[in-house]
């Protein structure tokens, strides 16, 4: 805020002055430098607060405003980089506010972040446009360490992770990075690690990579799936980060984030939501607030009901707790402070992905940023309006206000006399501040609120005017400076007052508003601060300066206005006395305005056009100069004037190192003169010589230069503020000469001064608070009544009052004579009106017009001239639209007929609702015929060149001419050409004989040509179906009149026949004719058409020639005797038989019975005459029907074949329409093959130019492993070196205290091998700080720690008993080393596994730069072919014959693998397979016959082997035949058959007597059997009975083993013991032999059942 007189930063070129002290807050940068003192920057400076004293510092920069800034409490630095191009970045040290060094860096234009570490020596830098790139410096050794770019990427906030200052937030306006620096060794490296920001609703969506997407879908009809940015024609960086419209998705805004001590980072968005980001693994987290309990959530509901109704009063906008906006967060280890729009501290208590919030203080303004303390004891609440607060968490009360200042730009400062002690500032919101000038410091402020433009100090009182921007003029009263407050106001108009002025003696207060006036007002508070009047000048007022005559008591005013016409100033002044106060009615009109005689006005005009202007006492003007950057100096006498008399030249132009619009102001003592501008540099002058005295670099150009600058009257102080910047600087003359005669000046200015100031203080103390009401500007003016008098004149300007007075005065002056014209008036106006009635009583000859009447005749010429202007208005205005209409109709005719060579029409039918159309067509251009020309040249050469290869094919390869004729004669040639052309066009007028065969279109060219064809094709088939259309109309058209002919004659019958039947006529439509569109018919104009009085005429004159034309046409004597003698014929025709009547004889009018024979006769010869009349009459009516029947029928005969021939043209435009459309289908399809070839080409190119990038980042990538890998193999030597150096010490401890007593010894060897813990008070300071690291951050660090821990050990207490001293010297010296070494290869260890790390991840980036360079080969691979299937699948479009289709399965065919070949092939093969078929039958034939031979002669010779075989072994039988009895009985008994006979029967008689032995036997057995199974079932009861004895022995015997047992008795007769045993194995016997006679029964069974009664002779 300020700086002492001996704060760095006041370094000048020219060293007569010195910065005193700065104010200001330019924004909410602020930050701890140390536990009691905070920084922030201020226009050019950095400004230091003590919290405590409230005491300021400043630190200048140089070269400009200061930049981007950062500050660093632990290390308490502070950082700031300059606004200019190749900016610096400064580092100061602090308290000490020394530079400690500068960071250049690559960034052209500026510096827009800037973060410090929490530990070590790092600072991190962010540059704007163009470079947009992250740095990272070791600011203690002036290294930049890493960088990279981020193209057109702007940072909101930057910030190093507390806990690992390798870790890094970025934060976009709607991204968030976190960047790693990985360090090997002495090489660092920044990787980028982005985090995907959930979308507006706080959803998180997967990442979709759409250069490379997931899956692929390649359809065989569209082709393959290729990227977005492939079908975009995207190539190279852009295709990388294309992202389509629809898939861009709005995410959330950061607005404020904060490191947790887990190195999770939290963060604000602007929708609401809260975030937890994890930097390990870089994923993102949406916090849900967890909900309260219900009696809280009612507590928390009333909070907010009464805090909207407190907005609500206060005027705000209610918010809502619900979802605030958090704008700043601050971490500790309690949890999370954070604050937002709605001036509300809030406490998250966060556990897992839920939040609590607790309100902890409410100061009803935004927060911006929130900072705590280095000791975590407070908390700063910086605002949006610049106020500073603190909180103590610990305290939980409420928030105390630190720093009260305005962050809104100063407007203007003046001193307050004195001068020497407060001076005053205004801030353009309408805060009005006061300070202590020797330090300072702050001592009050004051909000007017409203918006300020102006601000001056009275010399004569304590009193300041502050100008508004609604023309007010407020009073203060500062003469206590810690309270000021308004005592007065004065509306003046409703011009914005730009400038306050008052004059030495402070008689006088001008104030210079817009258009030109200028109020002069008494400045003393005894007289209520009178308006004494206001002058207006003719042009706009630049600047305006006062010189005052102590002497005279009088004050000259000096202006400056610029001249519109010339490129000149000019100059005038005017003169003020004291008289005017005294007596101001005699120099001032009723108005208010002075007179311009009184004010003894004079005006010069000036050579150069300037901007500021002073003037000295002894006339000498000095001027700064707009057009170039020049002081202009001007003698205001006769003699320095041009050739134009009214000119005055410069006589001297000193030059200016400054830039762009500047300001002037004079010293009081006018010894000095100040000139500024848009650069911010202040220059003083000495006016008598116009040598620099000093010069100061206050404010910048990027601050919008200096605003304003006034000195004290005591000349020793200047004070300097900034356009934009919000700084205040406070100048200090240094001790000169100049200051001494400003002090003496200074002095009798102020003797005459005191007694004034005195009085006019003690009248400015009384007077009463004045009641600001800023609504009160805004009011609209009272509203006037009739009789003059006018309400609310307190809300009224001074100048509205002063005209209110004047027209009533003159009201009053002049009522009588006002009654008597009101009077006449009304006489007069009763007279007109009866004149007015009179006249509308007179015929029309005499009447006269109404504007007659009107005795105001210029009034009247006005109001006719004003309305004819206004009809010609309208009528230009009707004139242009109908012209814009007109050209819209030109150009729509253009495009839609006029460039049209065939129009479009229809034809209709007569009887049906049948309508068909023709082809519009436009011109073929030139270019386009050419074009095609050369395409059907091409195709000729092509066709030609095909022939040829033809011929030259090899003979074999060609068709037999029978095997041609038969495929051709299967398919005929007109089927197949259309099936395979594709379309009918050939049918409807379209050549396709010029047209590429669809399978042979391979080649971009040959789609290309194919596509001009086509169309071509599509002009013939429709220029085609327009020539037959034409027919049709043409005969159309002959139909009309033929029916238009017949309905003539139908007419004539009708009139002959004395009918009224309404006939059919036919008319063509406007669709038929449409260039009746284009032409207004009379008959549609239903407004009566508007003619001038020549064009009536003229139609009067043409209408009675024509009437006269037509009377002497049927004025013909020849006519009239024709008609009236023979009925205007010359013959009798049969037509007019019906015309013909008989007349009665004249008798007929008497009786019959009066009538004569002769009489009777000629009657009955009339009635015969009448009948045969009648009877040719009747038959004449009869012919004429039947001619009228014929007549229609032929109409409605030949307008149905007409209407035929219409619907057969619809079929046809239908069927043309279809080929059209099939043609247009191959052009589609065509141009789709062309996007698809270009968009694979696109997408080849793009992976190629990505191929190429990668392979540039492997190189650089191999190179880094290269260099890790060296990296890593020298520092493992090192850390080898110093783990043996560490092994040596120890052995050299044993060996250099090895004399020394086996018990000191081995006491030495246990303090030797004993270790300090490290100092924890640091720790045990910061405990409240959740970022403090128990472990150092380098080496140094740790060793630090670890000496001043060996400190207390190597104390002589610590020393065994009985040791010598310079032992325990050189012991303590020799343990040092030891652990110096041990902490060396710890920290080398650490150093070697960073090292090896990074290797590692060296080789992972470069393992996935390998695995992505294999897939991106594998695309371009699979690319290749793609396009090469894509030439060879093409899409060819085939007619089929439309029906049923009959499959033979339910599922349809799949033809994805089919192969579409020419039907010529396939028929050319069948033809050769057919061929070499009936080749293969005939050899198979032939081969089948010669195998059956074969196979029979096979069969015969294997017979032949069988035969012999058989007689082989015939022969053997009867060799080796053996001849028993019975063949050698049956050889040698002669009757064999007797003989054997007697054997049967003898065998017979045997068989029967073994037969009965046999029964015998069997009896005998069964009965044994019957015997047997009698005594088995005897042995079963016995068994059973045994058995049933045998459980109840087991029983009992187990009874006696348990009897036994309990008895322990072992006495038991061993004869029973035998005797049971006997019995045991006798069991045991019988039951196998009863098993054994079972066997044998079962035998004996079985053998009786195979006993046969055949077999028993045999037995």
């Amino acid at each position: 805020m300020a700086a002492g007189p001996g704060s760095a930063g006041a370094a000048l070129d020219v060293s007569y002055s010195d910065c005193s002290w700065v104010q200001g807050f330019s924004n909410k940068n602020l930050a701890f430098v140390s536990n009691e003192t905070v920084c922030y920057p201020c226009g050019n400076y950095i400004l230091f607060l003590d919290i405590k004293t409230k005491k300021t510092r400043a630190v200048q920069c140089q070269t400009g405003q200061v930049g981007a800034f950062a500050a660093n409490a632990n290390s308490q630095v502070v950082a700031f980089s300059n606004r200019k191009l190749n900016p610096l970045i400064h580092i100061y040290d602090f308290p000490e506010l020394r530079k400690l060094t500068e960071l250049k860096g690559d960034a052209q234009l500026d510096y827009t972040l800037l973060a410090f570490s929490f530990k070590g020596p790092y600072l991190a830098s962010y540059s704007s446009v163009p470079e947009f790139v992250l740095s990272v410096w070791n600011w203690q050794e002036n290294l930049l360490l890493c960088s990279e770019s981020q193209p057109g990427l702007t940072g909101t906030s930057l910030s190093f992770n507390p806990m690992n200052w390798q870790q890094l937030c970025f934060v976009g306006e709607s991204s968030v990075t976190i960047w790693r620096v990985e360090r090997s060794k002495d090489e660092h490296h920044l990787t980028r690690h982005p985090v995907e920001l959930p979308d507006d609703h706080g959803a998180m969506s997967p990442h979709e990579d759409l250069f490379f997407p997931a899956s692929r879908n390649d359809d065989p009809y569209y082709g393959p799936d290729l990227p977005v940015s492939a079908i975009a024609g995207l190539k190279g960086h852009e295709a990388e980060t294309f992202v389509p419209r629809n898939c861009i998705k709005t995410s959330v805004h950061p607005t404020a984030h904060c490191w947790t001590a887990t190195s999770e980072i939290y963060m604000g968005c602007e929708e609401g939501y809260v975030l937890a980001i994890d930097a390990e693994q870089y994923s993102i987290s949406v916090l849900q607030q967890k909900a309260p309990p219900e009696f809280m959530q009612k507590i928390a509901d009333v909070v907010s009901h009464v805090r909207r109704e407190v907005q609500k009063k206060k005027g705000g906008k209610p918010s809502s707790l619900q979802k605030p906006v958090l704008l700043a967060m601050a971490f500790c280890n309690e949890g999370l402070y954070a604050a937002g729009s709605e001036g509300i501290l809030m406490f998250y208590h966060i556990k897992d992905l839920q939040y609590e919030i607790k309100i902890c203080a409410d100061i009803s303004q935004p927060i911006s940023s929130l900072i705590f303390s280095p000791d975590y004891t407070s908390l700063l609440l910086v605002t949006d309006q610049g106020t500073v607060y603190s909180y103590r968490p610990a305290h939980s009360g409420e928030a105390v206000k630190l720093l009260d200042t305005s962050s809104s730009c100063f407007l203007a400062a003046d001193f307050l006399p004195p001068g020497n002690n407060y001076c005053v500032s205004v801030t353009i919101s309408g805060e009005v501040q006061v300070w202590s000038l020797e330090d300072g410091t702050f001592l009050s402020k004051l909000n007017l609120g409203i918006e300020a433009t102006s601000m001056a100090c009275c010399p004569s009182s304590n009193s300041v005017a502050v100008g508004t921007q609604t023309g007010q003029i407020c009073f203060l009263d500062v003469t206590k400076a810690e309270a000021p407050r308004v005592v007065h106001r004065t509306f003046l108009s409703k011009l914005p007052v730009l400038s306050l002025h008052y004059d030495q003696s402070g008689q006088f207060l001008i104030a210079r508003a817009t258009e030109g006036h200028i109020f002069i007002l008494d400045a003393r508070p005894s007289k209520l601060f009178q308006v004494l009047g206001y002058i207006v000048l003719a042009e706009e007022v630049l600047h305006l300066s006062l010189i005052s005559d102590l002497k005279y008591d009088s004050v000259e005013v000096m202006v400056l206005l610029n001249v519109a016409e010339v490129q000149q100033a000019r100059l005038e002044i005017f003169h003020l006395s004291s008289e005017m106060i005294t007596d101001n009615a005699k120099y001032v009109n009723e108005q208010g305005m002075f007179n311009a005689s009184d004010l003894k006005k004079e005006q010069y005009d000036l050579d150069y056009p300037l901007s500021s202007a002073v003037r000295l006492k002894n006339r000498i003007v000095y001027g700064y100069c707009t057009c170039a950057p020049f002081i202009c100096k001007y003698h205001l006498s006769a003699k320095n004037k041009w050739e134009d008399p009214s000119v005055f030249s410069s006589e001297k132009k000193i030059p200016s190192k400054q830039f762009g619009s500047g300001l002037l102001c004079l010293s009081p003592n006018s010894q000095w003169l100040a000139a500024a501008a848009k650069d911010g540099v202040l220059f003083i002058y000495n006016t008598s010589t116009l040598d620099i005295l000093a010069q100061k670099h206050c404010h910048s150009y990027q601050g919008g230069g200096i605003r304003s600058m006034v000195f004290s009257l005591d000349g020793n102080f200047i004070l300097v503020n900034g356009e934009n910047d919000c700084a205040l600087v406070c100048l200090k003359w240094k001790e000169i000469k100049e200051t001494e005669e400003a002090a003496l000046y200074w002095q009798s200015l102020r003797d005459i001064l005191n007694k004034s100031i005195s009085d006019e203080n003690s009248v400015l103390k009384s007077m009463a608070e004045w009641k600001l009401d800023p609504e009160c500007t805004s009011k609209s003016l009272p509203v006037t009544e009739e009789d003059g008098n006018v309400t609310n004149t307190d809300d009224m300007t001074w100048i509205g009052q002063k005209m209110q007075k004047v027209m009533r005065e003159e009201t009053q002056r002049f009522a009588n004579q006002k009654e008597e014209l009101q009077m006449g008036i009304k006489k007069l106006r009763e007279t007109i009106q009866k004149m007015m009635h009179e006249n509308e009583q007179v015929p029309d000859i005499e009447k006269l017009e109404h504007w007659e009447f009107n005795l105001d005749l210029e009034e009247q010429e006005q109001v006719q001239a004003a309305a004819e202007e206004d009809v010609a208005r309208a009528r230009r205005e009707l004139e242009m639209e109908i012209l814009s209409h007109c050209y819209l109709q030109d150009l729509i005719k253009y495009e839609c007929w006029d460039d049209m060579c065939v129009k479009e029409r229809a034809v209709k039918c007569f009887h049906m609702d049948c309508e068909v159309r023709n082809y519009p067509l436009k011109e073929r251009s030139k270019e386009e015929l050419e074009t095609l020309k050369n395409v059907l040249r091409l195709k000729q050469a092509e066709t030609a060149d095909l022939q040829a290869q033809k011929k030259n094919l090899d003979s074999e390869t060609a068709l037999s001419e029978e095997e041609r004729e038969k495929a051709a004669g299967e398919v005929t040639a007109d089927g197949a050409s259309l099936c395979l052309n594709g379309s009918l066009s050939s049918q409807y007028g379209g050549d396709t004989s010029i047209l590429y065969h669809q399978c042979d279109l391979h080649t971009k060219e040959q789609k290309l040509n194919q596509t001009i064809l086509l169309k071509d094709v599509i002009y013939k088939v429709k220029t085609a179906f327009n020539e037959e259309f034409d027919i049709v109309v043409q005969q159309k058209e002959k139909e009309i009149a033929r029916v238009k002919e017949r309905n003539l004659k139908i007419q004539e019958i009708l009139e002959q026949l004395e009918l009224q039947v309404e006939l059919w006529e036919p008319v063509l439509t406007n669709d038929e004719m449409p260039e009746r569109a284009l032409t207004v018919q009379d008959s549609e104009i239903k407004a009566e058409k508007y003619m001038t009085q020549e064009e009536k005429e003229q139609a009067e004159l043409l209408a009675k020639l024509e009437m006269e034309r037509r009377l002497a046409a049927t004025d013909d004597e020849r006519v009239r005797a024709l008609d009236d003698m023979m009925g205007g014929v010359l013959e009798i025709r049969r037509e007019d038989i019906l015309k013909m009547d008989i007349p009665p004889p004249d008798f007929i009018s008497r009786p019959e019975d009066l009538w004569t024979e002769e009489e009777n006769k000629v009657f009955k010869e009339y009635e015969k005459k009448v009948n045969e009349l009648n009877e040719e009459k009747e038959e004449y009516r009869q012919f004429l029907r039947n001619e009228w029947n014929k007549l229609e029928a032929s109409i409605k005969e030949t307008t149905q074949n007409f209407d035929d021939i219409v619907c057969k043209l619809s079929e046809k435009k239908l069927k043309s329409q279809m080929v059209i459309y099939q043609e247009e289908l191959k052009i589609v399809n065509l141009i789709y093959d062309l996007l698809l070839d270009e968009e694979l080409d696109t997408r080849e190119a793009g992976l190629h130019k990505f191929l190429m990038k990668k392979k540039k980042e492997k190189v650089k990538g191999a190179r880094k492993i290269l260099t890790a890998k060296y990296g890593v193999q020298a520092y493992t030597r090192a850390y080898t070196d110093a783990l043996q150096e560490e092994k040596s010490l120890e052995h050299g401890f044993m060996k250099q205290f090895a004399h020394i007593p086996g018990n000191l010894f081995e006491e030495l060897l246990q303090l030797y091998k004993h270790r300090p813990e490290t100092s924890r008070t640091e720790t045990l300071l910061d405990t409240a700080n959740p970022y403090v690291k128990g472990s150092p951050e380098d080496y140094q660090d740790a060793l630090s720690h670890l000496m001043k821990a060996m400190d207390e050990l190597d104390s002589s207490e610590h020393m065994p008993s009985g040791l010598d001293q310079s032992v325990w010297k050189h012991f303590c010296l020799a343990r040092r080393n030891k652990m110096e070494s041990e902490e060396l290869v710890k920290w080398k260890a650490l150093a070697q596994a960073e090292m090896q790390a990074c290797l590692q991840r060296r080789t992972d980036e470069n393992d996935k730069m390998k695995s992505e360079l294999e897939s991106t080969f594998q695309e371009l691979i699979w690319l290749k072919e793609e396009k090469m299937k894509l030439q060879q699948n093409l899409i060819v479009q085939f007619l089929l014959k439309q029906g049923q289709v009959e499959l033979g399965s339910a599922q349809i065919p799949e033809y994805s693998d089919a192969v579409l070949i020419d039907r010529r092939v396939v028929e050319e093969l069948n033809c050769t397979l057919a061929a070499q078929g009936e080749k293969k039958i005939t050899a198979m034939v032939e081969f089948k016959d010669f195998s059956k031979g074969i196979i029979q002669l096979e069969w015969e010779h294997k017979k032949m082997k069988m035969q012999i075989q058989d007689l082989k072994e015939k022969a053997r039988d009867i060799v080796i035949l053996p001849i028993s009895k019975d063949c050698q009985l049956f050889l040698t008994v002669q009757n064999y058959d007797t003989h054997i006979a007697q054997h049967l029967a003898g065998m017979e008689q045997s068989l029967g007597v073994m037969d009965k032995l046999h029964k015998k036997n069997v009896k005998s057995h069964q009965k044994k059997v019957r015997e047997l199974k009698k005594c088995i079932r005897l042995k079963e009861q016995a068994n059973y009975e045994l058995s049933l004895q045998l459980k109840e022995m087991l029983v009992s015997v187990s009874e006696r083993m348990h009897i036994f047992e309990a008895a322990d008795t072992r006495d038991i007769s061993k004869k029973i013991t035998r005797q049971r045993y006997k019995e045991i194995v006798k069991q045991k016997h019988l039951r196998n032999r009863i098993r054994e006679q079972e066997k044998e029964l079962a035998i004996l069974q079985s053998e009786i059942e195979s006993c046969n009664p055949r077999t028993l002779h045999i037995i």
